[in-house]
């Protein structure tokens, strides 16, 4: 059967590795070049070429159609009705391996539709020949689908290879259900008679008037190439598309396609390679290591046929993207000439360039922006989605549709319509049918933006508010410091400003600054020391008058807010410590307090061990401990533990075994407090119903009633010195009532009719 494959690609290792997701290692005795005796290959059904050959020929031809490369077929080998599964005593691993051959293929992949994996399981994928393979894929890769799809191995023939601890093989669920024979490009190009080995690309080939993107032609778009990535489905390279840059200017991933791209499709399982480009102006093969798997579709409208994505992971540092600049205006007007960056027929980037200004017009039943004829190269199927850029370097649109083509060694000149972003920008009524209210996050009225980082054009005068620090989560005490950095952000030099600061709904007070900083210097500004409020707390600092203006280029950086909570009167702290295991990114933790509210948390750690101090008012809270894979801290891999201390240095909370958290109660009423008079706090009626009452001399911190066998039943925080606790809840029987006073504690047994 032959169908679209949708799933996450799986990434290369060995001769030309991809660490995104594969995890090191290699099959056993990959040293010896020869394939095991014992192995038994399963082939797959043929695949009718001419048949092929003429639905291509057909559907080569429209842009709005994926460039099919490869068939897929479904199957359902598993570990119990397939394959040979092999026991070596000595290092007390299983080992289950297939055979999958499909004749004359010029290359294969899978797809698994069932991937459980315990942890130390390690799927390798690896050719015939045993030149290349792909993996390590263990527990990491297991998704909530269950799905995992992988990557091309060269070669009509490809084994399966899965080691595994022997005591935990039970634990495993295997299945394939699709295999992937590559039928083409690596030796035939739809657009070009002849081609040859130089024209292909790993995931298709395009036409002889193709221009690279590395060649001298685009040389003023080498930051905007960053921004462009092939977008990869099973067996075809379906289109293109770019990252787009956001008024906030912070690197969220919203990645711009075409909707009809979209079409049947699940956009969780599409692949973005970036940076797939060649070295040289000539070159037709480019390097796949950066990529990107799955993304959520935001917002898509067929009327300028627009799809916007959130990427599922920023791409890192090390792809070196740039999120690209767009005008929203649509103004015709503004346009003078246009340049595509793009993917055609899967290839590497390539480029085409517009001279004359492109127009408004309508193209299957869309508003489009009309190139007549490119003057340099064209586009084809899989270049869909790929952005126009106008002659700022900004994009004014994606790619829906046309009948440019290559004649032999020119284009043909025919045309190309693109989905206009200006009518996708707010002609939708909801923000899943517009761009506006992702893109322009600040609500800021900007119909232009540059790119990020390059790209951007500083303003002149630009003040920016870059944080508040020097205030804990949880404060201990109620008397804060605040330190404000202040950011100049643009090109002129920032000399004064009025730094004004409000904490709460307080008052609102100012400092002036004087000083000199040039481009992106910063300057630390220590506020005056302040009295929070217990509990929750919100510190606002905002820049006015900057160098002597009313208002500077930007307006909405000026302003910085922090929300924080503060412990007024009688506080004490907890320590969290965790000794990790060898998988520490799959622990957290967290404390809720009486409301099940977190109020402090840990995560994202790389091993050793690892210390949090936690500052808590008294009272009970919960301390949760988690393990992303369920394994617990101990023992299998690594000797993890945790602890949790008192201020008094008691252990309150440890383990070491569990499965995928634990949680204790966390309990700190009786440490390092005073207890006050009775005279001091006056509780009544007693015994009550519904109600008791509570007049204090000192301010109340907390009330926590116990019930017989010392169970915490209720708890309520700032209630001020007088207070109405609501006890309809409580059965009826003797309560330990203990209020915490900014003074100390008072005890009391109260008694509950009910």
């Amino acid at each position: 059967m032959i169908k679209p494959l949708l799933t996450a690609i799986c990434l290369l290792a060995g001769t030309a590795a991809m660490a995104q997701l594969s995890h090191g290692g290699q099959p056993r005795n990959w040293e010896v070049k020869s394939t095991p005796e014992h192995l038994r290959f399963e082939r797959i059904g043929a695949i009718d070429r001419e048949r092929l050959a003429l639905e291509d020929a057909i559907t080569d031809q429209h842009k709005d159609v994926p460039y099919r490369f490869g068939v897929e077929f479904e199957t359902n080998f598993d570990i119990n009705n397939s394959g040979v599964i092999t026991s070596d005593e000595s290092s007390e691993t299983t080992t289950w391996s297939i055979g999958l051959e499909c004749p004359g293929a010029l290359s294969m992949s899978i797809r698994f539709d069932e991937f459980v994996v315990p942890k130390g399981g390690q799927v390798f994928i690896w050719s015939a020949d045993r030149r290349e393979f792909l993996g390590a894929f263990n527990h990491k890769n297991m998704k909530p689908s269950g799905v995992l799809a992988c990557g091309l191995v060269h070669g009509d023939k490809i084994v399966v290879e899965y080691n595994c601890p022997t005591h935990l093989f039970n634990q495993t669920e295997l299945t394939i259900g699709e295999v992937v024979h590559t039928y083409r490009p690596f030796a035939t190009s739809p657009y070009v008679q002849d081609a040859v080995e130089a024209m292909r690309g790993p995931f298709g080939s395009s036409g002889a008037c193709n221009v690279g993107v590395n060649c001298p032609q685009a040389a003023d778009w080498q930051v905007e190439k960053r921004s462009v990535a092939i977008i990869v489905e099973g067996g075809s390279g379906i289109c293109t598309g770019a990252l787009v840059n956001n008024t906030a200017n912070d690197g969220t991933p919203y990645f711009l396609t075409a909707n009809h791209c979209t079409s049947g499709a699940n956009t969780a399982n599409w692949v973005f390679y970036f940076n797939h480009e060649a070295t040289s102006c000539a070159g037709n093969n480019g390097p796949t290591t950066d990529l990107i798997s799955g993304a959520d579709l935001l917002a898509n409208r067929a009327g300028s046929d627009f799809a916007l994505l959130l990427l599922n992971d920023t791409p890192p540092a090390s792809y070196n993207v740039q999120y690209a600049g767009w005008d929203a205006t649509d103004s015709e007007s503004a346009v003078s000439s246009a340049v595509c960056i793009h993917h055609p027929g899967g290839n590497v980037k390539k480029f085409s360039q517009e001279d004359d200004a492109p127009y408004h017009s309508t193209g299957n039943g869309a508003l489009v922006w009309w190139i007549d004829n490119w003057e340099v190269a064209i586009t084809e199927p899989g270049s869909s989605g790929s952005p126009l850029f106008n002659q700022d370097h900004r994009i004014i649109g994606q790619l829906f549709g046309g009948a440019s083509a290559c004649n032999g060694s020119v284009g043909n000149g025919q045309y190309d319509f693109y989905g206009r972003f200006g009518v996708s920008w707010n002609t939708g009524t909801t923000a899943s049918t517009r761009l506006i209210d992702w893109l322009d996050p600040l609500q800021s009225g900007t119909l232009v933006l540059d790119g990020y980082p390059e790209g951007f054009t500083l303003p002149g005068l630009d003040a920016q508010a870059g944080g508040i620090s020097n205030i804990a989560a949880n404060n201990c005490g109620d008397q804060i410091s605040p330190v404000f950095t202040l950011v100049n952000h643009g090109t002129s030099a920032l000399e004064s400003c009025n730094i004004n600061y409000q904490l709460n709904n307080g008052t609102l007070s100012t400092i002036e600054w004087n000083g000199s900083l040039s481009t992106n210097q910063t300057a630390a500004i220590n506020l005056p020391q302040m009295t929070a409020a217990n509990g929750a707390n919100t510190l606002v600092v905002t820049i006015t008058n900057v160098n002597g203006n009313a208002n500077d280029d930007v307006s909405t950086n000026n302003s910085s807010s922090i929300a924080f909570n503060a412990i007024s009167g009688i506080a004490t702290t907890i320590t969290v410590s965790i000794t990790l295991d060898d998988y520490p990114e799959e622990t957290s933790w967290d404390i809720q307090n009486a409301s099940g509210v977190v109020i402090a948390q840990g995560s994202g750690y790389t091993g050793g061990i690892v210390t949090s101090e936690v500052c808590v008012a008294p009272g009970c809270y919960e301390f949760t401990i988690y393990d992303e894979y369920g394994d617990g801290l101990c023992c299998d891999w690594g000797a993890g533990s945790y602890a949790v201390t008192s201020a008094n240095g008691e252990i309150v909370a440890e383990g070491a075994t569990f499965t995928d958290l634990e949680t204790t109660s966390v309990c700190t009423n009786t440490v390092s407090v005073n207890e006050v008079t009775g005279n001091q706090v006056v509780v009544y009626p007693n015994p009550a119903n519904d109600f008791i009452q509570l007049q204090a001399a000192y301010s109340i911190v907390g009330v926590h009633m116990y019930d017989a066998t010392g169970r915490l039943v209720l708890s309520e925080f700032n209630l001020g010195s007088k207070a109405n606790v609501n006890i309809e809840k409580l059965g009826a029987g003797m309560y330990d009532l203990q209020v915490v006073t900014t003074n100390g504690n008072f005890h009391q047994k109260v008694i509950v009719n009910q």
